[in-house]
């Protein structure tokens, strides 16, 4: 193995680091959303939905500026300037902090300025409900500085993870989920008692727990060698070579941004709740998106940056191909067993307080039509992660485009069908044809690529997952029976442990599957992520 890119052990720990982080942070925004359906419920609520809206608003704009966009075009020149000097890293990095800053802030002073049109033309649907349109307006004002903070965020994110430090950035957004529960329920009270709408305490905590995601970050970027210039360089070469690659890349993520604005439009309209029905199972689809998916290709794309440093193409062919296993490993499985659970996990998670058990159902289906589409997201991760280590994002974003004209097409065209069910069901569609595309293209960047048994690998593992998940379900069923025959079957208790239990049947089963199928990968994975 070269010396310029990690071997698969160094990419496996990285993942496990990485997951490891993040799933404290995933299983803190599980509980935030726990909070906020306990404290503001669904088809109950018109709060709900207001700052649902709200809040999509400026996250919109965050996945432009931060995140998958920022990371994608600033590691693989990062890691180019980081093998010249630290000065030539410090210098780039100082750059692009400062002009993220600038550009940052003053689109959250124009947001912010302009909330009330935003709100009447996004949330047009609102107005059926008599102050509905006005409160989105109040929370989006508030809600819009979180741009700026989030974005600088994530560029310490991806300041640490070109240092190959994933832990700290990955369990960041921990603090994010903290505060967003102690402010709303600190401030629930207040608010009550003098006659004012709770919700706003969720947007303020939102706010500062953004702020602390970034903040919680940097004592490690300067460990790390990082000294801040004061430089605003828009000719720099280097910068350019950012700015080459994000502009596509974010002309890419507006595709989806824009399907994001025209669902929102379409969805306000519907019976109440149907926004925050999507919004709570959408949440639940991120967790092993995030804990898995995220993870394998964010440390893939700084192995590959390395490995087209070194002209080395059979290896990225081999490192993709790993990675692309690995990913499935993680993801079939568990998106699997979600779907095939998905109403006790719904239950468990979310249904007290204002979340009724008629907003179960219904979020029920939406998480599975949302899973369908997890492995083909975790899946085109990796591989647009080939295309941004060769400082390409012109084909990502020419599929991104694709695949989001698709599901405009089919969300307008089969709403009046399926309801708010249309809205996952096409995201997952999208993904699966993005992913396609990106692949019939790779190629022209790296050469032919095996993908025959990467294929038997795919079926075999969701024939073991498939197993797995109806194992699953079928000892829900039963314990969920004789706890109710012994009177414990209502609570949430029992409900829990039926899932624990059920949840790890269903991996045991489908681990056993996939050794009988032949899965020699189960198993070496499973000995990578346990071995320290």
């Amino acid at each position: 193995m070269s010396n310029n890119g990690l071997s698969m052990e160094d990419i496996s720990r990285g993942v496990r680091s990485f997951t490891i982080g993040t799933a404290v942070s995933r299983v803190m925004g599980l509980v935030r959303e726990m909070v906020f359906a306990h404290l503001f419920g669904a088809s109950q609520s018109a709060a709900a939905d207001a700052f649902n809206v709200a809040f999509r608003i400026p996250n919109m704009l965050r996945d432009l500026f931060a995140e998958t966009s920022l990371s994608a075009a600033f590691i693989p020149v990062l890691t180019a300037e980081r093998a010249k000097s630290k000065e030539a890293q410090n210098r780039l990095a100082s750059n692009i902090f400062n002009v993220l800053f600038l550009v940052t802030g003053l689109v959250s002073i124009a947001g912010l300025l302009a909330s009330p049109a935003l709100a009447k033309w996004i949330a047009f649907g609102f107005g059926q409900v008599p102050g509905k349109i006005a409160l989105t307006a109040q929370l989006t004002a508030i809600l819009f500085p979180f741009l700026l903070v989030i974005s600088l965020g994530a560029w310490a994110m991806s300041y640490l993870n070109t240092e190959r430090s994933f832990f700290v950035p990955s369990v960041a957004p921990a603090l994010f989920n903290l505060f967003s529960i102690l402010v709303p329920v600190a401030t629930f009270g207040w608010y009550v008692a003098r006659g004012k709408e709770p919700i706003f305490g969720m947007a303020i905590g939102v706010l500062i727990g953004g702020l602390m995601q970034f903040l919680v970050q940097m004592p490690l970027v300067f460990r790390k060698g990082f000294r801040y210039k004061a430089v605003v360089s828009f000719r720099d070469p280097e910068f350019r070579k950012v700015m080459a690659l994000f502009i596509p890349v974010a002309i890419g993520l507006a595709g989806p941004r824009i399907n994001v604005l025209v669902n929102t439009i379409l969805v306000t309209p519907l019976k109440q709740g149907s926004v925050s029905w999507l919004n709570y199972a959408y949440r639940i689809m991120q967790l092993p998106l995030g804990l898995f998916g995220v993870a394998v290709g964010t440390v893939t794309l700084q192995s590959l940056s390395r490995l087209v440093l070194a002209d080395d193409a059979d290896a990225v062919r081999s490192r993709l191909l790993d990675s692309l296993k690995m990913a499935l490993f993680l993801t079939i499985p568990t998106s699997v067993l979600i779907a095939f659970l998905s109403r006790p996990i719904t239950r468990v998670i979310y249904q007290r307080g204002h979340f009724r058990p008629e907003d179960t159902l219904p979020t029920a289906v939406a998480l599975i039509l949302y899973t369908l589409g997890i492995p083909f997201i975790a899946g085109l991760r990796n591989v647009a992660a080939v295309f941004y280590a060769y400082k390409d994002a012109r084909w990502p974003m020419y599929a991104s485009l694709a695949s989001v004209a698709l599901t405009i097409v089919l969300n307008v065209s089969l709403i009046g069908v399926l309801g708010f069910m249309i809205f996952p069901l096409s995201t997952s569609l999208a993904a699966a044809v993005n992913f396609g595309l990106l692949v019939r293209v790779l190629p022209r960047k790296v050469g032919r690529v095996a993908w025959a048994p990467l294929g038997r690998y795919t079926l075999a593992l969701t024939a073991a997952a498939m197993a797995g998940g109806a194992s699953g379900w079928a000892a829900n069923g039963f314990l969920a029976g004789r706890l109710a025959a012994a009177g414990l079957g209502a609570g949430l208790l029992a409900a829990l442990v039926s899932l624990v239990i059920s949840g790890c049947l269903g991996l045991i089963v489908f681990y056993g599957a996939s050794r009988i199928l032949g899965l020699a990968e189960t198993r070496d994975f499973v000995r990578r992520f346990l071995r320290r």
